[in-house]
């Protein structure tokens, strides 16, 4: 049986294609609101993904700030994003002033992620804030916010793993692998990373806004 009672009628033949499906062997399937949701959120994210992906191979600092901001995005003044970005959940991704994120960077906000002013992650940097959890017998999905402070340096290759926060001013050395929490002002590296000295901290410097780099990087 299906749901049309006249297929000339247009509005029931649209409400008959939300409300039913046949299988292959002619059975109705019916659809429900949850599905419908469902798959329009995977659209939805499908969609931001490829967006991103796209924008992060064109030579437009503005056009890549632009995109991110108009997928929930909060990006400060200044800030400069090199080629080759990959952002996951764009929405729960903050960024202060003057901050730089440096070519194929992977920041991976599913958990929140908050990095803040005059920051500059390297070449390379991939922050996670959602990882499988491998004991997990459904290998289930744990999320972990991650907050890089202002003035912190995560030099080339470093991987931030989900939970960690990095403090004011701190420098994670290129090639580390932060699995804790790193101290204002400290100098970490190695996989993982551990303390390996410390900063001054008077920084007052400000990086360069995008408004002083090459545009088409």
């Amino acid at each position: 049986m299906g749901c049309l009672t006249n297929p000339k009628i247009a509005g029931q033949m649209v409400t008959c294609l939300f409300r039913s499906a046949l299988r292959p062997n002619g059975e109705v399937l019916v659809i429900s609101t949850r599905m419908v949701r469902s798959a329009l959120y995977r659209a939805h994210g499908s969609l931001e993904m490829v967006s991103i992906h796209v924008i992060g191979k064109l030579p437009i600092h503005a056009l890549r700030v632009l995109v991110l901001k108009a997928w929930g995005a909060r990006i400060g003044p200044g800030v400069t994003i090199y080629h080759g970005i990959e952002i996951r959940s764009a929405r729960r991704l903050q960024i202060g002033a003057n901050t730089s994120v440096g070519n194929d960077a992977i920041l991976d906000a599913r958990g929140g992620l908050v990095i803040g002013s005059n920051v500059n992650l390297s070449t390379g940097v991939h922050i996670w804030t959602a990882q499988h959890d491998w004991r997990s017998q459904d290998f289930g999905l744990d999320l972990g916010g991650v907050v890089v402070g202002d003035h912190a340096w995560l030099s080339d290759r470093v991987t931030v793993l989900p939970g960690v926060t990095i403090g004011e001013g701190a420098v994670v050395a290129a090639g580390g692998l932060v699995t804790r929490d790193v101290g204002p002002f400290q100098l970490v590296g190695g996989v993982p990373a551990k303390p390996l000295g410390v900063r001054p901290d008077n920084l007052t410097y400000d990086l360069p806004s995008s408004r002083h780099k090459v545009w088409w990087w």
